[in-house]
C-alpha cells in the first residue's frame, strides 16, 4: 500500500498471478480486470499466441521513463539505428506511444503505410535489416489526434505484438511513452509470454525529472521487469567555438549518477547535448552516421555496446 496525497491509502496492482487478481480495489478499470479475476491471464490463450509469434525474437528491450521530453524516442531510434548498423543483425523498432507517434518522424518513413500479407501486417523498413511499426503509419495525417481510452490502446498493442510479421529478429526495441499507465502494464503483460532482457531507463540531470524516473525504475521492481540500466540525457553542453562546457539542466541533486547509487542500478552513460541531434531527428536521418565525429555519438555507441553486452550475457539458450 503507498500513501496518496491527502493521506489516502493508494493499493498497488496485486498482480496476475496473485488470488486477490481482478478483485483488488486497485484493479478497478483495468483493461485486464476481466482476465485477471477469470485467473486466464497467466496463461490465456491470448498469451499461447504471442508467445508463437515472438519466438524468433531474440532480446527485447524497453526504453521507459517516468517524463516526457527526456529523449526517449531519440534513443530508441539511435538505439536501432546502432545495432541494425551490423548488417549480420535483424532489428524491429515497435512504437507504442498511442497518442504521441514520432517514431516515424525520426525514421524518416512519414507518409509511409502498413501493407498486410497472408502472414500478418508488413512492419515499415528503413533498411533491409531494420523494421519499423507504429500507429503513425495507421493515421490518415501527422496531426491527426489519437483520442482513446486504455482498452482500446491495450487492443493496439497487442495486435502490434501478435499480427505484425517480425520475422528472425535480433533485438525488438520497444518504444514506450512516458509514465507507468496503461501502455506499460499492457506491454509488460504481453511480453511476459516471452523473454524480455530488461528496460533501458531515459532521465536528464535535473531532480524535476530524477523525481519521476525514479518512480518507472520503482514499477520495473513492482512488475519484476529487469533494469538494464539508465541513460542521462541532455548532459552538459561544450560549445563548438569556445569549447567551454555549460550545464542546461543542472544536476541539483546528483543528476542519474547519484540516483543510481542510491537505487543500486547501473548507469550506461551520459550524452551530451548536441543541436543536430535535433536536427537529425526532423530530418529523419541517423545522428550517428550524421555527426561521427560527435562527442554525443561517442557516447551512443558506448552506451549502445553496454546494451549489447548485457543482452548477450542474459540471452537464454534456445
Amino acid at each position: 500500500m503507498a500513501e496518496a496525497e491527502g493521506g489516502l491509502q493508494q493499493e498497488d496492482c496485486p498482480g496476475s498471478s496473485s488470488a486477490r487478481a481482478g478483485r483488488a480495489a486497485a484493479c478497478q478499470g483495468c483493461p485486464n480486470q476481466g482476465l485477471c479475476a477469470a485467473g486466464a491471464a497467466p496463461e490465456s490463450a491470448e498469451l499461447s499466441e504471442l508467445r508463437s509469434r515472438l519466438r524468433a525474437v531474440k532480446h527485447t528491450v524497453l526504453v521507459l521513463s517516468g517524463k516526457g521530453g527526456v529523449g526517449k524516442s531519440t534513443f530508441s531510434a539511435l538505439l536501432a539505428h546502432g545495432l541494425a548498423a551490423d548488417e549480420a543483425k535483424q532489428v524491429a523498432l515497435l512504437d507504442i506511444d498511442i497518442c504521441g507517434p514520432s517514431i516515424p518522424k525520426m525514421m524518416g518513413l512519414e507518409g509511409e503505410q502498413v501493407h498486410q500479407s497472408g502472414s500478418g501486417w508488413s512492419p515499415v523498413y528503413v533498411e533491409e535489416n531494420l523494421g519499423v511499426m507504429s500507429v503513425g503509419f495507421l493515421l490518415g495525417s501527422p496531426d491527426d489526434a489519437v483520442i482513446w481510452r486504455g482498452p482500446k490502446k491495450n487492443g493496439l498493442i497487442k495486435q502490434f505484438l501478435r499480427d505484425v510479421d517480425w520475422g528472425e529478429v535480433d533485438y525488438l526495441i520497444v518504444d514506450t511513452p512516458p509514465g507507468t499507465s496503461d501502455e506499460h502494464l499492457s506491454v509488460v503483460q504481453y511480453l511476459s509470454a516471452t523473454h524480455v532482457d530488461g528496460a533501458v531507463i531515459i532521465t536528464t540531470p535535473q531532480e524535476v525529472a530524477l523525481q519521476d524516473v525514479r518512480k518507472e525504475i520503482n514499477f520495473c521492481h513492482k512488475v519484476k521487469l529487469p533494469v538494464i540500466g539508465v541513460v542521462e540525457n541532455m548532459s552538459g553542453f561544450v560549445c563548438p567555438k569556445c569549447k567551454k562546457e555549460s550545464q542546461i539542466f543542472p544536476p541539483t541533486t546528483g543528476g542519474a549518477e547519484k540516483m543510481c547509487q542510491n537505487l543500486n542500478v547501473s548507469l550506461l552513460g551520459k550524452v551530451p547535448l548536441d543541436p543536430r541531434i535535433g536536427k537529425c531527428c526532423d530530418k529523419g536521418e541517423s545522428f550517428l552516421s550524421e555527426a561521427p565525429e560527435s562527442p554525443a555519438t561517442s557516447s551512443y555507441r558506448n552506451i549502445i555496446q553496454r546494451i549489447q553486452e548485457y543482452c548477450d550475457q542474459h540471452h537464454l539458450p534456445e
